[in-house]
C-alpha cells in the first residue's frame, strides 16, 4: 500500500513539475527541488504554502514526514498534514493518513488528530 501512495505522489509531482524558473511559483519550485533530491529547499517552498492552507503543499509535507525526507520521520506530523489536506478535499490525502495511522499507536493517533484540530481552529 505504501508503494501505491508513493507512486501516486510521484505521479502528482511529475504532472505538476515545470522546470524551475523565474516564472514558476513557490509550489512548482518546491516540486523541482524535490525532484532534484533537495528536500530542504522543497520544504522551504512548501511549508509556508501549507501554513496558508494549500492542500497540495500539506499533502507533500505529510509525505515528507512519512518518509523522513528533509525532516526527521514523524508519523504524528505526517498524519496531521495528511488530515489537513484531506479536510480540504485532497483526493490522495485520506489514503496517506490511513496508511500512516496503521503504523501509529492509539495515543499517537489521538495526538495527531488533536494537532490537526488545533491547527484548523487557529488558521480558519
Amino acid at each position: 500500500m505504501k508503494a501505491i501512495l508513493r507512486s501516486g505522489f510521484l505521479v502528482l509531482v511529475l504532472m505538476l513539475a515545470p522546470a524551475c524558473s523565474e516564472n514558476a511559483g513557490p509550489y512548482e519550485n518546491g516540486v523541482a527541488a524535490y525532484q532534484r533530491g533537495d528536500y530542504a529547499s522543497a520544504l522551504k517552498f512548501w511549508r509556508p504554502l501549507a501554513a496558508q492552507g494549500n492542500a497540495y503543499a500539506q499533502y507533500n509535507l505529510g509525505f515528507m514526514y512519512d518518509e523522513g525526507r528533509g525532516v526527521p520521520q514523524d508519523f504524528v506530523q505526517a498524519h496531521m498534514w495528511f488530515e489537513l489536506a484531506a479536510a480540504q478535499g485532497h483526493e490522495e490525502a485520506p489514503k496517506g493518513r490511513d496508511l500512516v495511522a496503521s503504523q501509529m499507536t492509539p495515543d499517537q493517533n489521538v495526538e495527531a488528530q488533536r494537532m490537526a484540530r488545533e491547527w484548523m481552529d487557529k488558521h480558519q
